[in-house]
């Protein structure tokens, strides 16, 4: 395995940040998940400006994404696989112990490795700690991800692969690392990012590509709606078959079916495509 980190590409067992990087002691970093299909990344422009949305919102500089580009395009060349999951990060850099940050400059590592194919439906749960819709973070992809580390474990604890928060007003959020969308009435709705939720690249083109629309939901519309799905970067459009002891049989849904399906014959027609 080769990983660039800081302006090379060195290998797995050489490659090191210091000890003292503001993103390992603090969490003071963002960072990106692209999905790379036989060395061809999806959608690295929107990930890429929304990476350099998430350095601003932490006051970082921006990122120079040229290097970044290089990097990733280095990575995959070093690293052939079939499907990949690329991880660009970003951090504050060598800084003293502490929140404040140093002077010595941003950090990046970009690393690749392997994945499978989700399945076409999963389970889910809802877990009792809220989303802040209010907090610093959020909307920021930052490496700040304990909270979704705990409330991970708690899903895989129940037989589930994701877990959905609410926000703190009782309103339907999003999961650890996906959106989530529900049909209602034959329609398509899904959490505004007022509502806390990270605004995912595959949630808005999922969004754009099936007409569905932003809705201020409570969390409890998951124990009525007629179906229910994910999205996120390595699960493109995914169904739900159980939301905690609710199942919904036949899943996928007619809905739910024609989502996956244009999802994956736009993002075949088009590996970086734009929004609007």
């Amino acid at each position: 395995m080769k990983i660039w980190v800081n302006g090379g590409l060195h290998d797995e067992e050489t490659a090191r940040v210091s000890v003292l990087d503001h993103g390992l002691t603090v969490g003071d970093g963002v960072f990106e998940t692209v999905k790379a299909e036989r060395g061809e990344t999806f959608a690295l422009t929107l990930h890429l400006e929304r990476l350099t949305r998430s350095a601003r919102g932490l006051g970082l500089p921006d990122p120079d994404l040229d290097e970044v580009r290089r990097a990733c395009a280095a990575v995959l060349e070093a690293n052939p696989l079939e499907l990949g999951r690329l991880r660009i990060t970003y951090t504050g850099g060598l800084s003293p112990l502490g929140s404040e940050r140093g002077d010595a400059g941003p950090g990046l590592v970009v690393a690749v490795g392997g994945t499978s194919r989700r399945p076409d439906t999963t389970a889910v749960v809802t877990v009792p700690w809220t989303r802040n819709e209010r907090g610093a973070l959020t909307g920021l992809k930052t490496t700040s991800y304990a909270e979704n580390v705990v409330a991970l474990a708690r899903a895989k604890e129940a037989g589930a692969t994701e877990a959905l928060f609410g926000n703190t007003a009782g309103r339907l959020c999003e999961g650890t690392g996906s959106n989530v969308f529900v049909v209602l009435d034959g329609r398509i709705h899904t959490p505004p990012v007022s509502s806390g939720c990270l605004a995912g690249i595959t949630r808005a083109l999922a969004a754009e590509w099936t007409g569905a629309v932003e809705t201020d939901l409570p969390l409890d519309v998951l124990e009525t709606a007629e179906e229910v799905f994910l999205t996120s970067t390595l699960r493109d459009v995914q169904a739900v078959h159980r939301v905690d002891g609710r199942e919904l049989p036949g899943a996928p849904g007619p809905v739910t079916a024609k989502a996956m399906r244009i999802f994956e014959e736009r993002a075949a027609a088009d590996r970086d495509p734009v929004l609007g």
